[in-house]
């Protein structure tokens, strides 16, 4: 190699610019070689999302790249770039920076899905804003079923509550009714009590005038002054004697 060429070039400088001779030569590889459908390392009833397709030289198999990436997580080997949740899914961009390699993650429950790798930085985003779309529209299904579930859960607790309000009203009402009925029956007796009440009152009044009225007759002849007699019973006449007498 021309070291003339590089000549005034810094280390970080160089990098880069063997970063790019790599990205085209990766370009070249995918423009040259035929692409494959990558197995997906999950089941049988995977969505039906796919990620674009990538070449085979920066691609590993599904299996072997999840424990490679996370080889290289517990060895904190990795630089998370982007990340990206949507209910229990979730989507990563990651960097070696030793390798200048990108590892771009599909996962569901913090469990690895999907893992790609790629030295291309245009492809990684690419991959990682696909990953992306596909955690929203796998996420909208768990989201609207925690949303009917939780409404759900919430209608059952009005429901319980509301029968909870209505069986009191109804005890409260049949109280109500009870009372109502005891104190008709106890009005009704106060009636007939009353009735025969006043009756007993007029025949005692009329006792009371007839006592009182004795009475004013007895105190009227007790203070009169006058001397009253009894009557004497009469004597018979001397004719009706004579008569009587003679045969």
């Amino acid at each position: 190699m021309n070291r003339a060429i590089f000549s005034g070039v810094t280390p970080r400088q160089l990098a880069w610019a063997m970063t790019g001779l790599l990205a085209c030569a990766s370009l070249a590889a995918c423009a040259s070689a035929p692409p494959r459908a990558e197995t997906p390392a999950v089941a049988a009833d995977e969505p039906a999302t796919t990620a674009p397709p990538a070449s085979d030289a920066a691609m590993t198999p599904p299996s072997d790249a999840i424990a490679h990436l996370r080889q290289l997580i517990d060895n904190q080997q990795l630089t998370e770039l982007r990340t990206t949740y949507n209910g229990g899914y979730g989507a990563s961009l990651l960097f070696q920076t030793d390798t200048l390699d990108y590892y771009i993650s599909l996962f569901h429950n913090k469990e690895f899905w999907r893992v790609i790798q790629t030295e291309s930085y245009e492809q990684a985003e690419q991959l990682y804003r696909t990953f992306a779309k596909q955690t929203e529209d796998l996420a909208q299904v768990d989201l609207d079923a925690l949303r009917l579930q939780a409404g759900k859960k919430y209608t059952e607790h009005m429901v319980a509550l509301n029968q909870q309000r209505l069986q009191s009203l109804r005890n409260d009402m049949d109280y109500q009714q009870q009372q109502a009925r005891e104190v008709a029956a106890l009005q009704k007796q106060a009636q007939q009590d009353a009735v025969s009440l006043t009756a007993e009152l007029r025949s005692s009044s009329s006792q009371l005038d007839a006592v009182k009225k004795q009475i004013r007759e007895l105190e009227a002849q007790r203070s009169n002054p006058e001397l009253l007699l009894p009557a004497s019973q009469a004597e018979p006449d001397d004719s009706q004697a004579v008569s009587s007498s003679t045969p």
